[in-house]
Parts: structure tokens; sequence; C-alpha cells
């Protein structure tokens, strides 16, 4: 079908899925933007492009709604995987897929109507080095430095999960506010110890294997859930010792599961849902060329 696209969740945080080789004009940063666009376009958190893999079964670029290009997305990988499923390219419930921020397998789990309604992922180890974040700051792991934001003094936990992540914590019984978030949000990510720009969480543990976050991501701002900012609070939750593995990661959007092992290989699982099938219509196309 030429420039057809797959519309799913995971726990709200939305993706278009496109095949490059079946569109009439080229994914660039424009075109991303208009897509995405929740009031002149489709509408979503970015695209999923299905690309050609030599060292996976198939190959995944991610796209963020700014028309940036993004490593590694956990609640995207859910969502491809039940594409590649739905869409029959696949007919396996585990298969590897290749992102810029590093090969993945995936399980999917299928329910009574045949659908994949819900996938584990494993998404790589977690790494606490600036360089894998290409922060500046002159240490040998990010755990616990200080950063001033929007006139805030904070504490903050580096993660790379593949992708980078910003994580501060406040004490249990504490909590974040939306306006806090939309405010050390944009200041986080834009911060200059982060050239390449960061996502961002605020955190704050809530039981002994659990915590809640508010999640600020990269190129998309607010964002209801994320699996990448789920395993990267998570892993700086357990190595700070404010909770232990298995970590129930609970956001606006809904729950995933974490496991964070030993070394900070991590394993993600939780829910997706396909939303729509369809065409991009021509007089829509007409203007992405």
């Amino acid at each position: 079908m030429k420039n057809g696209f797959f519309l799913g969740h995971g726990l709200g945080n939305d993706y278009v899925v496109i095949d490059p080789n079946k569109l009439t004009f080229s994914l660039t940063p424009k075109n991303i933007e208009r897509i995405c666009n929740r009031n002149w376009g489709l509408g979503s958190d970015g695209i999923l492009a299905l690309v050609p893999s030599k060292k996976a079964d198939f190959g995944l670029r991610i796209f963020n709604p700014d028309g940036s290009e993004a490593e590694k997305s956990g609640n995207g990988l859910r969502i491809f995987a039940r594409y590649l499923h739905a869409t029959g390219q696949t007919k396996k419930k585990q298969f590897t897929v290749e992102t810029k921020g590093g090969l993945v397998t995936i399980t999917l789990h299928i329910d009574r109507h045949g659908d994949a309604g819900a996938a584990t992922v494993e998404m790589g180890q977690a790494t606490f080095k600036p360089a894998a974040l290409h922060c500046t700051l002159k240490v040998s792991e990010l755990i616990q430095q200080p950063i001033d934001a929007a006139g805030h003094s904070l504490i903050f936990t580096g993660v790379s999960v593949g992708n980078p992540h910003c994580v501060v914590f406040r004490a249990a019984g504490e909590s974040w506010s939306r306006e806090e978030l939309l405010a050390l949000g944009p200041a986080l990510e834009n911060h200059r110890l982060f050239p390449k720009r960061t996502n961002v969480q605020l955190a704050v543990p809530t039981g002994p294997k659990e915590i809640f976050i508010l999640i600020w991501e990269r190129g998309a701002g607010e964002t209801q859930a994320s699996g990448s900012s789920s395993c990267a609070a998570a892993s700086a939750a357990v190595r700070l010792g404010l909770v232990k593995s298995p970590v129930r990661v609970n956001m606006p959007g809904g729950t995933l599961n974490i496991d964070v092992a030993p070394d900070f290989n991590l394993t993600m699982k939780g829910p997706v849902a396909e939303v729509a099938r369809g065409t991009l219509s021509p007089s829509f196309v007409r203007k992405l060329k």
C-alpha cells in the first residue's frame, strides 16, 4: 500500500509506523514534523521507519516529532513489534531489531484474540559513563552530580540505555508537579552539559521495588509514558540503592516492569495497542513533496 501507515501506542506514547520503501515522498525532518503535528497532520509522538538490517531480523529508525532522530525507544520498539506481527511481516514470537542505540531482542505475548497485546524487550545494558551521554562533565560516572537549571540547584544521575537520560530524584514521600516538569524538562534537555540534548525524568521512590516518574523526552516534550525513560530511571534507582529489582515504574500513562540485572542489563515488559491503519491522503502527500 503506497503511503500507508500503522498507528499504535504504548501507555499513551504513540507512534506512526511507516515503510519508507512504500512512500512517494522522503522522510525529511520537515515532512516528519508535518506528519506528527496533532493539528495539521496525523499526530503522534514520533515516527518508526522500517529499514533493512544485516545484523538483525529487522532494522528500525526512530524519529522525534521535531524531525530529529532518536537512538532507541522502549515504547516504540513494542509498537514496532506489534506492527510487524499485525501486518504479517513475521510469524515469529521472538526476533531481533537493530536500532541506532543497539540491537534488541523482542518477545511477543499473544492474547486470546491473536493480537500481540504485550511485549518483552531486552533493552541492553545501562551505563553511567559521561561519554555515553555526550556529557561534558569530567567525572568517571554520572552518579549524584550537581546541576543548575531553571533557577533550581539539583542533583542528577546520568544514564545511557542506548539513548541519554538525566534522572533527578526526590525523597520518598515527596512529589513532582507537572509545572516543575514543564520548567525543568526543557532546561535540562538543552543544558550545556548535554551538547546533544538529553531525555529527562523527575523521579520519586514509592516503595521497595517501585518508583514514579514524570517524563520530558528529547525532541518531543512532555510524554505520558516512555520505555527507555523507565529503564533509565529504574537503573538509576537501583544504582543509588533506592529500590531493588524488578522495578515497577509508574507514569501518568501507566506502568512498565523493568528487570535490572546485577550487570545492569535491562529487560522491559509492557502492553502495546494498535489504534489505526490507513493511507495518507493524496492532497496531504502533495504538500510533503
